[in-house]
């Protein structure tokens, strides 16, 4: 019988050449690393040979490569940059396999031509498998194999970089746009966080750099998601609630959840969004009202998406009382105020079928929204408009489509263009009237500044 035809591993071999080894320098690297991790290894010049040529290792060498590789470029190299497939789930640490896939995305993530690739890869599931709590806090967790002698230690004061450059791009998206921000994001993501993961810490620091590494990855699955950028921020997701999970951090975990719930609402999966936004609810039991109220509130929407109006309505309830309890602290991830309050209350009388209430309720976020907002006043106000144009208000409609335009002009973001993309299909068939008229040219003018 002929034998089956090896795929060659170009990957492999490109990152033998980035380290300057020889296939024979190589065999003894690997070989005494093995030693360091209590294995018996003897290959020689040919097995690697043989492993750029398609022959598989198996999957504890494989683990040795990475390593060897990481060690020497100074940088975390995976197994999908070095031609080899993960090593099956029973074989490695969950947390291994979290911060290989962290990298792989980010790395794609920070250049934005490769957006669409990453997009064409995985395209958002209405049935992805959730991770529970319970099964991802406490698994027990092996160091990996030949983790070797590091030479950095963390402490408390990059668990705080963390978290401070975590509210620094925050900030950037708010003001900039997520197109400015997310390769930002990813770049720290790759180069700062990843490292600082597999440092050494005392098993408390450890915990808060896992937490910390949660929120961080949280806010680009936020950021990839109003890029419309939807299967790569539920992986983003998912990846930061493995993180939240490994720092047995109830908070950060159903915060993520609330995204994904989000996500799920903006979608249009109502019933999905309602199961992720109880499952957020849920996991926090002893929640903060602020929290609290940003749990609840996404509840709320996602209630009145399925048509459980009465239960929708007692949820805003419960997010005003919570609101009203809760001090005037601005939180980065899982901040909520009387603008994200009203904007639920609007989506719920939308829902509804109540047009004039849903847009006074939009009406109230905007007069209390935070002056530094701006890529929230662009979204806040487009929908307005949309939802004064569908009540057949033409010339209201225009005046907060002009609001939009003041802000859209200054930020890149997706979502920012798919709302300018609304507004000039709305108005064209009403072309002819006086305001319509009248906010062409600065449509126009925008238009040609984004080119």
């Amino acid at each position: 019988m002929a034998s089956r035809a090896r795929t060659p591993n170009p990957d492999l071999a490109r990152l033998l050449d980035q380290a300057g080894w020889t296939r024979s320098q190589f065999a003894s690297i690997i070989n005494r690393m093995g030693a360091e991790a209590g294995m018996h290894l003897r290959y020689d010049q040919s097995a690697v040979s043989h492993w750029v040529s398609g022959t598989m290792p198996n999957a504890p060498v494989r683990r040795l490569i990475v390593e060897a590789f990481s060690r020497k470029l100074h940088r975390t190299v995976t197994h999908a940059e070095a031609g080899l497939p993960m090593v099956p789930s029973g074989q490695a640490p969950s947390e291994v396999a979290t911060v290989e896939e962290i990298v792989d995305l980010g790395r794609a993530d920070m250049d934005p031509s490769r957006r669409g690739v990453i997009a064409a890869a995985g395209l958002f599931s209405a049935t992805l498998a959730v991770p529970l709590f319970a099964e991802i806090a406490h698994a027990a967790e092996k160091p990996p194999v030949a983790s070797g002698k590091k030479t950095v230690r963390i402490g408390a004061g990059q668990v705080e970089s963390v978290r401070r450059m975590t509210d620094k791009i925050a900030d950037i998206l708010d003001e900039l746009g997520g197109a400015h921000a997310r390769p930002m994001a990813a770049a720290f993501l790759v180069n700062t966080v990843v490292p600082w993961l597999r440092a050494e810490a005392t098993a408390a620091v450890r915990r808060d750099m896992w937490a910390a590494a949660s929120d961080f990855v949280y806010l680009t699955g936020w950021m990839a998601m109003y890029e419309r950028d939807h299967g790569t921020a539920q992986t983003y997701y998912l990846k930061a609630l493995r993180l939240a999970g490994r720092a047995e951090d109830h908070v950060t975990y159903c915060r993520t959840l609330r995204g994904m719930s989000l996500q799920a609402s903006h979608l249009g999966h109502g019933p999905l969004a309602l199961e992720l936004a109880d499952s957020a609810a849920e996991a926090a039991p002893k929640a903060g009202p602020r929290l609290r109220a940003f749990l609840t509130g996404q509840q709320a929407h996602a209630a009145s998406m399925v048509g459980d109006h009465r239960r929708a309505r007692g949820l805003l309830a419960a997010t005003e009382s919570a609101l009203m309890r809760a001090d005037n602290r601005r939180e980065s991830i899982g901040g909520y105020d009387h603008a994200a309050y009203s904007f639920h209350v609007s989506h719920v009388l939308h829902e509804g079928k109540d047009l004039p209430g849903s847009i006074s309720a939009l009406q109230q976020a905007l007069r209390v929204q935070p002056p530094h907002e701006r890529q929230g006043r662009v979204h806040f106000n487009a929908v307005l408009a949309q939802r004064q144009m569908e009540h057949g208000h033409v010339d209201a409609a225009c005046e907060s489509w002009s609001r939009f335009l003041a802000d859209y002009e200054h930020i890149s973001s997706s979502r920012g263009d798919e709302h300018f993309d609304t507004m000039r299909l709305r108005l064209k068939p009403h072309r002819n009237v006086r305001a319509v008229r009248e906010l062409a040219p600065r449509i126009r003018q925008v238009a040609a500044l984004k080119g």
